[in-house]
This record gives structure tokens, sequence and C-alpha cells, in this order.
């Protein structure tokens, strides 16, 4: 087995133990598996750096030439951005998530991988190193925006459902013993709440955390859906301006390579429209009716719009970009 060999799989394999560890702490919120779960991640990372920097030596071919240097260079951003806002906003329990996508894309990178074949000429330019690594860390962003986005979701929608059980009419049985009729009487159930629950709006939500609602529980040590709002913009506000240098060092290239600086390809296409994705959720993230569960929905969809850009557009859309070339 091979240098480069190994450490591909002891990183896939750190990423595995973390997916597990931060998982069990994201449902358990037990400290263990937290304190577990940040050394493994640390470690898949540093690994996966040492991988592309021994390639490079190895080779003295640019790693990043094909999908398998660019997903292995994804995969370990991610892990990256999601160390670096877990440090600063103790955002750890996301770890599952973001490591088991680190370990998919690694995984499916090993069926690209195509050794160390020298690059296409268009691609022997020093654009590649400004370029690629910019636009995949811009994606790596948007991943780890992308699962705050959903863990809001989750919050929200279960938040509204206990909601509409709390306001549920209940049945009340026995009113024929104090009226002398046999009917049936439907109101509303009332209850004094208890003291809200820091960070949320619903005092249904607050009422079944203190009646110890097993999935209110669960949902109250999440952080609260403004902290995870603000928290998937903060995350967007680092991805964007990647994606838009990225963009702008692409058209430069392209200029050199092929004589313009547009061409509609499908690439730059699909690209432009991520980036309006993108550019419309910071805009309209500033209007309050916007902020929340639009803006969360709106990082989904930016994201499944990268991802078609990303794959999608290079594996099954024939173009100057397609690895089907």
């Amino acid at each position: 087995m091979s240098t480069d060999q190994l450490l591909i799989i002891v990183a896939i394999s750190a990423y595995i133990v973390g997916t597990l560890a931060f998982l069990t702490h994201l449902l358990s919120r037990d400290r263990v598996t937290k304190t577990i779960g940040i050394p493994f991640a640390f470690l898949g990372c540093g690994v996966q750096f040492a991988e592309l920097v021994y390639r490079y030596q190895n080779s003295h071919i640019w790693p990043l030439t094909n999908l398998y240097g660019s997903l292995s260079l994804f995969a370990a951003m991610s892990v990256a951005i999601f160390i670096s806002f877990a440090l600063k906003f103790d955002l750890w329990f996301i770890g599952g998530f973001v490591c088991a996508a680190a370990a998919t894309s690694l995984a499916y990178a090993l069926t690209w991988n195509e050794g160390y074949l020298p690059a296409v000429p268009a691609l022997q330019s020093y654009w590649i190193k400004v370029h690629v690594p910019l636009v995949v860390s811009s994606y790596a962003a948007f991943l780890v925006a992308a699962v705050t986005a959903v863990l809001y979701l989750i919050r929200y929608y279960a938040e509204q459902s206990l909601e509409r059980r709390a306001n549920a009419p209940v049945t009340l049985r026995g009113v024929a013993a104090a009226t002398g009729s046999g009917g049936v009487l439907r109101m509303q159930a009332l209850a004094v709440p208890p003291r809200r629950i820091a960070g949320s709006n619903s005092p249904a939500f607050t009422a079944a955390v203190a009646a110890g609602n097993p999935l209110a529980l669960w949902l109250a040590t999440l952080p609260s859906l403004a902290k995870l709002d603000i928290l998937t913009y903060r995350i967007v506000a680092v991805g964007l301006p990647l994606l838009t240098v990225g963009i702008i060092t692409g058209a430069w290239w392209a200029k050199e390579a092929w004589g313009a600086y547009w061409q509609w390809d499908p690439k730059e296409t699909a690209a432009l429209a991520s980036w309006i994705v993108y550019a419309l959720y910071m805009h309209l993230h500033t209007r309050n009716a916007w902020r929340g569960v639009r803006s969360s929905w709106l990082s989904v969809l930016g994201f499944a719009s990268i991802m078609f850009c990303y794959l999608g557009v290079n594996i099954w859309i024939s173009g100057l970009h397609s690895y089907k070339m």
C-alpha cells in the first residue's frame, strides 16, 4: 500500500469515527462523545491536506487538476471551515453531518483517481492555483451553512408542530352531569405556560419542555432559532466572497485559455445562478420578513444549486469544464 493510499484510508476512517461521535453528541449532548469527535475531525482534515501536499511533492503535478483532487480539497475545507466556526461558536453538534459529507466526498473521489496524469494544456496555468481553491472553499462554506440552515428548519417546524398540538381542541366529557344533556363540549385547552425558554418565541414549546416532552427537551439543547439564523448568515458571508473572487479569477483564466472572459458555458452559467441565489440571500436577510425560515430555505436551495454546478454540470453535461472530456 502506497503512502498516498494510506493517508486516504486514515482520513476516511477518522471522518467515520468523527461522524459517529458527533452524531451521538447531537442526540445525547454527551460531552465525552464531543471530546472524542474533535481530535478525529482535526486528524482527518490534517491528514487530507498532508495527502494533497504529498501528491504534489511526489509527482510535481498540481493535485487540483481533476475531480479527485477537487473533491479531496472540498472534503478537507468543509471540515476546516466547520472546525473554525465550531471553535468560536461551539458548533461541534453539527460535526456529524459535516464529517459524513467529507467521508462521502472523499470515498467518491477515489472513483475518479486517475493517478499522476499531467494536466491538459488548458489547465497548465498559474490560475489553477488560485481559482480552484477559492471556488472549492466557497462550496465547503456553503455546505456548513446548509447544515445550520437545516437544523434551523428542523427546530422551527418541530416548534410549530408542538404549537399546533397545544392549540388543538380537546373534548371534555361528563358535562351531562352539570348540564343534564348528553352533549360533548369542545373547547381550547387552557394552561398558564411556565417561564419561557431562552431564545424561543413559542409558549407551547416552553410548556412542552416543562412537561418533559422528549422532542422538546432535545430541541432545547440546540441554539435558539435566532442564533442558528445568524450562524448561517455568517457562514454564507464567508462563502459568497470566495465564490465571487473565484468567478472573477475564472474569467481571467478563461480569457487566457480560450480568448474570452465569458462564454456562457454550462459551468459558468450554473456558477452565476448559484452566485445570484446567495447574493439574494445576503440582500433579503436584511429584511425582517425574510430572516429565519425563508432565509434558511434559500440557503438550502443555494447549496442544491452549488452541488448541481459542482458535480451535475461537470459530470453529466458536456462543456469546457466537463470531466467527461
